[in-house]
């Protein structure tokens, strides 16, 4: 192998020990089976939540691994390999993969990473069940807004009830 090559795969080996550091969550799959019309839908549906999916070869996952210190996940890079990266929202990678998984048998979910420690297939499952940061925020928004909205009908059923009292009399 020559030196440039050599040179080549040191700088990608870098460059997924990074990615491997800075995810908030990582989802190894096996995409065997999937046909390329799948494939582009489940890379378009990570991509619009943010996430990335990667095809690596599985030396260069298994050196970067060991450099981030995800020696645990070794096991799972054999056969066909993509990695999912979830930067912003560790819940949305697991998700996308787990709810395509369950349309797509063909894809199967080998193991991962979440919140920096290696997680198991069971975990990355309750992961994906979590809801979404925006579910969880509408949520906290409708309970902050409920009072007022309570109080606001309160209010308007009494206006309500007042000017049909003055109508009749």
């Amino acid at each position: 192998m020559s030196e440039q090559t050599v040179a080549v795969k040191a700088k990608k080996v870098e460059e997924v020990t990074e990615s491997l550091k800075s995810a908030s969550s990582i989802v190894i799959i096996n995409y065997r089976g999937l046909t390329v019309a799948e494939v582009t839908d489940l890379r378009k549906q990570l991509r619009d939540e943010g996430v990335k999916m990667e095809v690596i070869k599985n030396k260069i996952m298994d050196r970067a691994a060991k450099n981030a210190g995800f020696d645990d996940l070794k096991d799972t890079f054999n056969g066909p390999t993509a990695v999912v990266f979830s930067s912003e929202d560790p819940i949305a990678g697991p998700k996308i993969v787990h709810n395509f998984a369950k349309t797509n048998e063909a894809l199967k979910l080998k193991g991962g990473v979440i919140d920096g420690k290696v997680a198991s297939l069971d975990e990355i499952t309750a992961y994906a069940a979590l809801p979404s940061r925006e579910e969880l925020l509408s949520t906290l928004a409708n309970i902050l807004q409920a009072p007022v909205r309570n109080f606001a009908y309160g209010v308007k059923a009494i206006a309500d009830k007042k000017s049909d009292d003055g109508d009749a009399a």
